[in-house]
């Protein structure tokens, strides 16, 4: 776990950027409140609007990251409005909040920016709760997130817009097949629409003023995950951050809760923590999360050794509410989940040996770069939706040993395709015909994983045999070894016809 995040590779240093720019812009947003006047609560409700503007507005572009934040006032505001009318209206504020956990998490159908506005029309309803929010206090709320949104903006996309300098990444939505229930994010807000009332009904049992810690370890369980597989991982993630957090809790916020400078200070690098961390490690995250909270329940003045405990068995509920809901409630396998995705990065494989074929044909417009990038992309999530199976408590041994022979196989592919890329990028590269059969029998071998033919039957005669390699020939070498990479991944994936790694 620790080699995860402190050796994880960081190319261009993007996570490192992105989390210094969180702090920066949440730092101002802060600041700012606290020179219009702001009070506390409004102060907090401020760098949570600005936290989450910076932290899950994720769209392909630019533009689309302004717009998309743009639109997060629209959604907001009416839900801090409608949590705060309802406050003391316990059934009726118990309904809205689930009704906004199944619409925030149906919205993901509409990709990256319905992801981000469900997620905020979440976490505002939640910091309601969290501060104890009332109709009086609407107006200075507001301001603060209009002021935090604005400062949040200044920061991402002007004073440091760093992604206008890189090439715009791949757009990889996850496989939403099917209408009605068939779709996978219908079955997910169903999912968690029932797992987040049972956590609230089991949270308000341990406590009824903490309860939505216990609706919000649901939620985020059900963040970025789509089979019930990567449920229960997360939800075990989740618990173990959340303890770690509260250990380091104890030592940290515990002491230092009643001294304004050194809370600020931690707050920050936890700020810091959970943007550096978010790619690599979901349970270093909780860890950053869980110390932030602990911080901000210090300069509320109601922080207190029980209050972290209080926080693990809410953890613990909302956990185990994610975890029934997803195995009992319309699941979704791995095997499913898991076949789209390896699919899709066999198909980016072939179309990334294409692109590449065409550049050296003379194409101006080929672009395997960016099929490498979305290669990449895919290959992520191919991991998260095998880490139920890799993960070392799991008792499918056997199973295990695929999926890692899998994921080994595809990064090899992806090695390979990488390489040659980077070979084809050379403005001296010229045709080879040898290249075409190359790439002619790439497209059989997905073709054959897949079992979906896309034409390469028909060039089956003219690709029946590959030119003997000579050295010097760095283009056909790699075509070679990723022909011979993807035969390979035919013993584990080859089942019953189809793609089947997972269960």
């Amino acid at each position: 776990m620790l080699k995860r995040v402190f050796v994880a590779p960081d190319p261009g240093r993007l996570r490192l950027r992105f989390a210094a720019r969180g702090v920066l812009g949440i730092s101002l947003a802060v600041a700012l409140c606290g020179l219009a006047g702001h009070s506390l609560v409004a102060a907090i409700t401020g760098g949570l609007a600005a936290l989450l503007a910076l932290f899950t507005v994720t769209d392909a572009t630019v533009r689309g990251q302004a717009v998309t934040t743009a639109l997060l006032l629209a959604v907001g505001l009416p839900v801090l409005g409608l949590a705060a009318a309802l406050h003391d209206l316990p059934v009726a504020r118990d309904l809205a909040f689930l009704a906004v956990v199944g619409a925030g998490v149906y919205a993901r159908r509409w990709g990256p920016r319905g992801h981000s506005l469900g997620v905020f029309a979440f976490m505002t309803f939640f910091a309601a709760q969290f501060l104890h929010t009332v109709p009086d206090q609407l107006p200075e709320l507001y301001a603060a997130v209009l002021l935090s949104l604005a400062a949040a903006s200044v920061v991402r996309f002007g004073l440091w817009c760093y992604e206008r300098r890189l090439p715009a990444p791949a757009a990889v939505a996850a496989p939403t097949g099917g209408s009605r229930l068939a779709r996978i994010t219908t079955r997910q807000a169903v999912q968690a629409t029932v797992g987040a009332g049972f956590a609230l009904a089991a949270g308000q049992v341990l406590s009824d003023q903490r309860w939505y810690w216990a609706v919000g370890a649901t939620w985020w369980v059900f963040v970025n995950t789509t089979s019930r597989g990567e449920t229960v991982v997360r939800g075990f993630r989740r618990f173990l951050g959340t303890v770690l957090g509260i250990v380091l809790g104890f030592v940290v916020a515990v002491p230092l809760h009643d001294q304004p400078v050194a809370a600020a200070v931690i707050v920050a690098l936890s700020v810091f923590g959970i943007f550096y961390t978010a790619a690599v490690s979901y349970t270093w995250m909780m860890l950053a999360v869980t110390v932030m909270a602990s911080m901000l329940y210090g300069l509320l003045g109601v922080l207190d050794p029980a209050l972290l405990a209080l926080r693990v068995g809410e953890t613990a509920v909302g956990a185990l509410g994610a975890v029934l809901a997803v195995l009992l409630v319309l699941p979704v396998t791995t095997h499913s989940v898991t076949d789209a995705w390896v699919e899709r990065a066999l198909r980016c494989v072939h179309a990334c040996t294409a692109e590449a074929a065409a550049r050296l044909a003379g194409s101006p417009t080929a672009d395997p770069a960016r099929r490498v990038a979305e290669l990449e992309s895919i290959l992520g999530r191919v991991r998260l939706s095998l880490a139920p199976l890799v993960h070392p408590f799991s008792p499918m041994r056997a199973r295990m040993g695929r999926a890692r022979h899998v994921l080994a196989l595809l990064d090899d592919c992806a090695r390979e395709v990488r390489g040659l890329t980077s070979v084809v990028a050379d403005p001296e590269a010229s045709h080879d015909a040898r290249l075409a059969a190359a790439c002619w029998r790439v497209e059989t071998a997905v073709e054959a994983l897949t079992d979906t033919p896309a034409g390469g039957a028909r060039r089956q005669t003219e690709s029946a045999t590959l030119p003997q390699l000579v050295e010097g020939e760095p283009v056909l070498a790699h075509l070679h070894a990723l022909e011979q990479a993807l035969l390979e991944l035919a013993v584990p994936l080859r089942g019953s016809n189809r793609v089947a790694v997972g269960a």
